[in-house]
């Protein structure tokens, strides 16, 4: 499957069937994340593979709304900055994060992003908060996202082209929109 038809087809999984991830493909999200291109090459990110289940039990708590698939996704992978290395992190992790969510469509897994920055975990401790007590994670390590991933329990049609926002590409200057043909 060439980018675009993977960009064409990839929809935010929210349903596993719990089965294990092979290790070959693991190793392909692996490398996929250390190929992540960062600002400067200064690779500020660093990333953390959970798949005991308990673990991903308790994250699917990090946050009130939009976490709870975690449970029963194969594997979260925790995208992590070092705020020290880089003032880029989050851009960084970004990348990392819907990269590795393309690969992982690209080898027949599902994924769904769970944004962790600027999120809550309650009224007094934030998501990210959470995490890092959860899974030891230094201070200075900032969390970016979870990457739900295992194999889809749904399927999810692709969005059709009249479902696209052509609004919002605009050419030469703001308010100036290119037409949908």
């Amino acid at each position: 499957m060439n980018m675009m038809e993977l960009l064409r087809t990839r929809r935010s999984i929210r349903a596993y069937t719990g089965q294990a991830i092979e290790p070959q493909k693991l190793e392909l999200l692996k490398e996929a994340l250390l190929r992540s291109p960062s600002s400067r090459n200064l690779d500020s990110w660093e990333f953390i593979f959970v798949d005991d289940r308990e673990l991903l039990t308790k994250l699917a708590l990090c946050k009130p709304h939009g976490a709870d698939f975690l449970a029963e996704a194969a594997l979260g992978i925790i995208v992590c900055g070092d705020s020290r290395a880089s003032d880029t992190w989050i851009e960084d992790c970004s990348i990392a994060s819907i990269l590795v969510q393309m690969v992982a469509q690209s080898i027949g897994l599902g994924s769904c992003w769970v944004q962790v920055r600027n999120r809550m975990f309650d009224d007094k401790t934030a998501s990210e908060q959470y995490v890092q007590k959860l899974l030891g994670i230094p201070e200075h390590i900032k969390l970016e996202s979870i990457i739900a991933i295992g194999y889809p329990a749904e399927k999810r049609e692709p969005l059709s082209r009249a479902d696209l926002q052509g609004a919002k590409v605009h050419t030469n200057t703001y308010g100036r929109c290119l037409s949908r043909k």
